[in-house]
């Protein structure tokens, strides 16, 4: 009941530019720590790397004809490969090669399904096991979230961090139960009151943004074809392809609406976005987690608002130096804490999924999906493992959805199910 007594902002509504910058403020900086650690990690660009989300996101919400309010930001999945590449041949123009080619292999998978329709994802990809993955998806990354808030950057317990991270959790579990301006806000807000507590302390760095150039462009790097980049770097796209899909399904889920005949579209958003990356010298792009869960905590659903997210990380990564440094030295404590509600709430939608399906747990077939399904991905993703299948690596969240596929390809149905399926 307590869903319904707060303002709901559709996909297709419309705010004021009033309310919409901030809006989209608010999920640029909810994307922002991941996106730059992934190029911080790998030798790119982070500017780059913020830049080309922007266009990213501009150029998905084109081709998915602003229908689906996502947000692409760089994928964690490449780190390893663009790593590799790199060690190999010291050249990260060669290591574009890949990421181009990624992008590629997302356009040609789009187009297959396109080919061949989507009717399949009814059949391998039933409630429960969609609502199984999306509590993968934030459980998953609760020891990141939760590493973040109390430990920094470091292996030791920060105690000042961890208040900072406190404190910013506390006011975005209080602005998010307000009406109004504040409720559709209180990521943005939780990180303003964590970041002003936060330079009280003396945990903010201002060393960089003060030296950092209030004009400039980032450093661009563009691809030279290299056969070792591709064969490294461009078959990950298709483990991103069932990351890919798993997001979608939860923004579905969290915005009431079917968008499984639109994963086409929502891959070639991705493929297109991921080659142009390719081109400027930034890593491969995939959908937010945080921004799901972002979208979740505000009921604001807007596509509008990604416009105007999008076009904030273009102007920060690719022309304003000094923005980008005053984003980055908000304390990684203070990211935490939001990141403990927003990862919490994808959760959370996951159970709630369960709920609305009337997914029925005394069917040994359902326990047995979801029980596999959820203890194999939190328990990778939270421990780091990952399968190695030759020059790659298979996350917790995409073994544990191939898992459930055949699992729930497997397992009989029982005699209620067969009678309900007779009925229907």
């Amino acid at each position: 009941m307590a869903r319904n007594k707060r303002e709901i902002i559709g996909v297709d509504d419309r705010v004021s530019v009033g309310r919409a910058i901030p809006l989209g403020i608010q999920h640029m900086m909810s994307m922002f720590g991941s996106t730059v650690l992934v190029p911080t990690l790998t030798g790119l660009s982070p500017s780059v790397a913020i830049m080309c989300s922007g266009i990213g996101t501009i150029c998905y919400l084109l081709v998915t004809r602003n229908k689906i309010p996502s947000y692409l930001g760089s994928s964690f999945a490449f780190i390893s490969p663009i790593i590799a590449v790199y060690a190999t041949t010291g050249s990260y123009s060669a290591v574009m090669s890949g990421v181009v080619t990624a992008g590629l292999v997302f356009l040609a998978t789009a187009g297959i399904i396109k080919l061949v329709g989507t009717g399949w994802l009814d059949r391998l990809l039933p409630p429960v096991l969609v609502a199984s993955v999306m509590i993968v998806i934030g459980v998953g990354l609760s020891a990141t979230a939760a590493k973040m808030a109390l430990y920094s950057s470091t292996d030791v317990f920060v105690p000042i961090g961890a208040l900072a991270a406190a404190i910013t959790l506390v006011a975005a579990v209080v602005f998010s139960s307000m009406g109004g301006l504040f409720g559709t806000m209180p990521v943005l807000l939780a990180i303003i009151v964590g970041y002003i507590f936060s330079c009280c302390v003396g945990l903010v760095d201002f060393e960089p943004v003060l030296e950092a150039a209030w004009v400039g462009l980032p450093p661009f790097t563009h691809p030279t074809f290299d056969p070792g980049a591709v064969i490294l770097i461009a078959p990950v796209a298709v483990v991103v392809v069932i990351e890919h899909i798993g997001h979608l399904l939860a923004v579905g889920e969290i915005v009431d609406r079917d968008y499984r005949g639109m994963l086409p579209q929502s891959l070639a958003g991705d493929g297109i976005a991921t080659v142009i990356s390719g081109f400027l010298g930034g890593p491969p792009t995939t959908t937010y987690a945080e921004n799901i869960g972002v979208m979740s905590v505000t009921r604001v659903y807007a596509t509008q608002v990604f416009w105007y997210a999008a076009g904030f990380a273009l102007l920060v990564g690719g022309f304003c130096p000094k923005l980008a440094a005053l984003i980055s030295s908000i304390p990684v404590p203070v990211m935490g804490g939001v990141s403990l509600l927003l990862f919490g709430l994808i959760a959370s939608n996951g159970l709630r999924m369960l709920v609305t399906n009337r997914v029925d747990f005394d069917d040994n077939r359902n326990l047995m999906i979801a029980s596999v399904v959820i203890i194999l991905g939190v328990g990778m993703e939270t421990s780091g493992i990952s399968i190695p299948i030759g020059s790659y690596t298979l996350p917790g969240m995409a073994t544990s959805t191939l898992v459930g596929i055949l699992l729930n390809l497997i397992l009989p149905h029982s005699d209620k199910d067969d009678s309900q399926d007779e009925q229907d």
